[in-house]
């Protein structure tokens, strides 16, 4: 029986890596306790380290909403019809 992959969040490497780096436990002892491989582990540590600078990074991209981005264009649309029929109303007074 074949076993499916696993997929982690960056949450849950973010700690596993945060513990390995603390060095309070093993790599060996941290990889039963998270029922995942040692050599996982070192790979996740390894990234998160040079990673690091990053978070202290001023030009950071805000994250995309495509969610708000449609409600602005929508709106957008509807202040555009709005501005139009006034100018309609307008030019018959």
């Amino acid at each position: 029986m074949k076993r499916t992959r696993r997929v982690f969040t960056p949450e849950f490497k973010a700690k596993v890596a945060l513990e390995a780096i603390k060095e309070q436990q093993t790599i060996a002892e941290l990889a039963q306790r998270f029922t995942i491989a040692p050599t996982q582990i070192a790979i996740w540590k390894k990234e998160f380290l040079s990673n690091a600078s990053a978070a202290f990074s001023t030009n950071l991209k805000p994250s995309f909403d495509e969610s708000k981005e449609r409600e602005l264009h929508e709106l957008l649309g509807q202040k555009e019809i709005e501005i139009s029929f006034l100018k309609k109303a307008l030019r018959n007074v």
